[in-house]
């Protein structure tokens, strides 16, 4: 039976807030993405609005590290 570690798809951070790079393909995937369309946004979008999109696409990208995230978000100092 596979370990329940191994379906997150975020790796919690080990020093400080919330989490690091993806642990797996999906995440990897997720991540780029968000960079994809956050490029686009920004060349092709003016001013403001690029900035709306990216808050948008940011949002989206927290929900889904929240859900699919390693840990809870809490500070953490290494020990653990």
């Amino acid at each position: 039976m596979p370990d329940r570690q191994e379906k997150f798809w975020f790796h919690a951070k080990r020093h400080g807030y919330g989490w690091g790079l993806p642990a797996r393909w999906q995440g990897w995937i997720v991540m780029l993405v968000y960079i994809g369309l956050v490029i686009m946004a920004a060349l092709f979008l003016p001013g403001y609005a690029s900035l709306a999109v990216m808050l948008v696409l940011t949002a989206m990208l927290v929900i889904v590290v929240v859900f699919t995230g390693e840990k809870p978000a809490k500070w953490r100092w290494g020990r653990d």
